[in-house]
């Protein structure tokens, strides 16, 4: 069956919930009012295809009208208020939690009201209520605690009612949500914590929370925490403009976060109603539960609380329309997009690796450091992090042997890169020319080469490869020293490194847990930092605008050198793919969907700011298609038995490590075809121009 190429572009099909937050401006003691304001911010709502809108605590009677909340008079207007709502937005697509005091069996209690398509979903009451300071919720209210398995009548329907409600789409795959309000999350036991484990994948908190000088960033560091802690989505809308100031202040702030990351927030003492929207993805939120054990042991140290949940479905009728993607989409996922976090995780990064080196250099005792130094950036962050791992232990800098090894296509530039790296840096620098030796191999073996032919295969790239290689261990078994590897993390995922004696083996692979993009930027950092000093930061520069390439083979009549990236594809696209495949384990048409959100104009997706030499690259989904599927062969089929024997080396990036001891285990003789074919299966025709016909 051709897959439907509307279906690929919807956020729906590729497993993402749009979240809206609402702030409308508040009519004190009003519900009418208020009911009519957040009529006006679901139809909006609805406009933008939201899903799910969350509103503030007690929103259509206003927070902050202390005893007003015990007249009957009002409480009977948030109830008609309720079913006036209700039936207003029986058409629309949102769902609705509102806040309001509800009346239940002699008590009252501080409710969210969930609405869908004019019905009544649940209320669910407040568990714990403030009284200290400025508030005084026992005064009015009852707790919800210990309230489950009930019902109530309100606004003429008979609804679920209690703490133990979680609301489930019957058709939208992991739209799962549970609600609490406001103070239930400054509890050392937050109720939504229950109901992660009991499997909600969105966390919603209707808030009061008058503001005090410093409240905003407290409530941030909660919602952030809390979606990380149990793995989820949280929303959260605190009260804003127009709640009574006799005694407090109110600015309205709202969030969303996704396992700790920050997708969107609101403009706080906004004089205008604020919706706020955000596509989270609940797909990745599931993923991740099931690779973390931790999860569910606390979910069977709380008892399995599932076992306690009503489960209240719905049918949300979901579009499966392309309506774009509300959501900040980072090309380069394995470098921060901000200054404040790349200078910090640059920090940490490079740290990480000398600490590493350190530490295998004084276990071993070696007297030195053996390293290949090529002039391009691999084997320039391996030489950057052992001259700082010298600094630190106080040791002369010629402790590092560093040879520059040219073979049949190294360029004067590279070389002379790495002569002048070399000394900069003040190692003991040595050249050997492997072409004697590598003839020598090519004639041995009966290679065209060897008779004058221009035959450049893969043995002929190989055998150039392996020797230096050869040379770096024998030199370190000649001077005493340990070789340090310079292959990266990217090029461990591709395979692009030469087996056994080449390049995939060393004594300690300090560049093993490094994306080939954050290797450009640590680099930059060194440079930007004053690491080294100027004269190697000159020489860093240079290096950071070499082409890419292994220099195995010459160049052609064109004078064009050998491009890593012209035959295997941008490093750029294959470090996004490795990101979201590896530490998510998302499917490859969704990935390509997100790959494509990022990188499809110029102006599509974030990257890292405050570093003039990016590009601004674009790719249409033929060309993110064509290298998708060529990852995940070399991936997933040709390139395991490689990773599968790599050395010792630290892991650096929470995007995770491919050490068969770390974060990746797999079969070396596995098949890619289950990837491939989800990958056709799940992209439009157009994404495969070249298969026409």
């Amino acid at each position: 069956m051709t897959p439907d190429p509307r279906r690929f572009h919807s956020h729906h099909q590729q497993g993402f919930v749009r979240i809206g937050v609402a702030t409308p401006i508040v009519a004190v003691a009003d519900p009418a009012r208020n009911g009519a304001a957040a009529q006006e911010i679901v139809e909006r709502a609805a406009r933008e295809a939201v899903d799910l809108v969350i509103f503030p605590e007690l929103n259509l009677s206003g927070y902050a009208i202390d005893d007003l909340h015990l007249q009957d008079a009002l409480l009977g207007g948030v109830e008609a208020a309720v079913l006036r709502l209700a039936e207003a937005t029986r058409d629309l697509q949102p769902v609705i939690l509102v806040g309001g005091p509800v009346r239940r069996n002699g008590r009252l209690y501080n409710c969210a009201i969930a609405l869908a398509r004019g019905r009544i979903l649940g209320v669910v009451p407040k568990v714990f209520l403030p009284n200290y300071r400025e508030y005084y919720e026992k005064r009015w209210f009852a707790s919800g605690h210990g309230l489950s398995g009930l019902t109530i009548e309100l606004a003429g329907q008979e609804a679920p009612f209690g703490t133990d409600l979680l609301f489930k789409a019957e058709d939208l795959a992991d739209f799962v949500f549970h609600i609490e309000i406001c103070e239930d999350y400054w509890a050392p036991t937050p109720p939504s914590t229950e109901g992660a484990l009991a499997g909600a994948l969105i966390l919603c908190n209707l808030s009061g929370s008058p503001i005090t000088v410093g409240k905003a960033e407290d409530r941030s560091l909660l919602s952030a925490s809390q979606s990380m802690r149990c793995i989820a989505a949280y929303a959260y809308s605190a009260a804003g403009t127009g709640e009574s100031t006799t005694d407090l202040a109110w600015d309205g702030q709202g969030s969303i976060h996704e396992m700790g990351e920050l997708l969107a927030r609101s403009e706080r003492f906004a004089r205008e109603p604020q919706l706020i929207v955000a596509d989270v993805d609940v797909q990745r939120i599931r993923l991740e539960r099931m690779r973390v054990p931790t999860f569910n042991d606390a979910a069977a140290r709380a008892g399995h609380p599932e076992t306690r949940f009503r489960s209240v479905s719905f049918a949300h009728r979901p579009s499966f329309a392309d309506v774009g993607l509300r959501r900040a989409q980072r090309r380069f996922p394995f470098v921060p997009d901000t200054p404040e976090r790349l200078d910090q995780d640059c920090y940490e990064s490079f740290n990480i690796q000398v600490q590493g080196l350190v530490k295998r250099l004084e276990a071993t005792r070696a007297r030195h450091m053996v390293i290949g130094v090529s002039g391009g950036l691999d084997s320039t962050q391996a030489l950057i992090v052992a001259a700082k791992a010298c600094d630190l232990l106080g040791r002369p800098r010629d402790t590092i042997l560093a040879y520059t090894m040219p073979g049949f296509a190294t360029g004067d530039e590279t070389k002379g890169n790495a002569w002048t790296l070399m000394r900069a840096l003040g190692v003991e620098a040595h050249e050997i020319d492997i072409r004697p030796a590598a003839r020598q191999m090519l004639t041995d073996m009966g290679h065209p080469f060897a008779r004058g032919e221009p035959v450049y295969d893969i043995a002929f790239e190989n055998v150039q490869a392996g020797l230096r290689t050869d040379y770096l261990f024998r030199l370190a078994n000649h001077r005493d020293g340990f070789v340090i590897g310079t292959g990266d993390l990217s090029e461990l995922a591709l395979g692009w490194c030469t087996y056994g004696v080449g390049d995939q083996m060393s004594h300690y692979a300090v560049n093993a847990g490094l994306a080939k993009t954050l290797i450009q930027y640590l680099i930059r950092w060194t440079v930007a930092t004053d690491q080294l000093g100027p004269e190697a930061g000159t020489v860093l520069k240079a290096i950071l605008a070499t082409e890419i390439s292994p220099e195995l083979v010459p160049a052609g009549e064109d004078g064009v050198i050998q491009s890593t990236q012209s035959k295997i594809g941008p490093y750029e696209l294959h470090d996004f793919f490795l990101f979201h495949i590896l530490r998510y384990g998302l499917p490859p048409s969704k990935t390509a969907f997100l790959a494509w959100h990022a990188w499809h104009d110029a102006a599509a997706g974030r990257w890292p700011a405050g570093f003039p030499e990016d590009g601004r690259n674009a790719y249409d989904l033929a060309t993110i298609a064509r290298w998708l599927e060529s990852f995940l062969w070399r991936f997933f089929q040709t390139s395991q038995f490689k990773r599968s024997a790599i050395p010792n080396g630290p892991k650096i990036s929470a995007g995770g490590s491919l050490s068969p001891r770390g974060d990746w285990r797999a079969p070396s003789d596995s098949l890619a075809d289950v990837w491939l074919a989800e990958l056709r299966d799940g992209l439009p025709e157009a994404a495969w121009p070249r298969r026409a016909g």
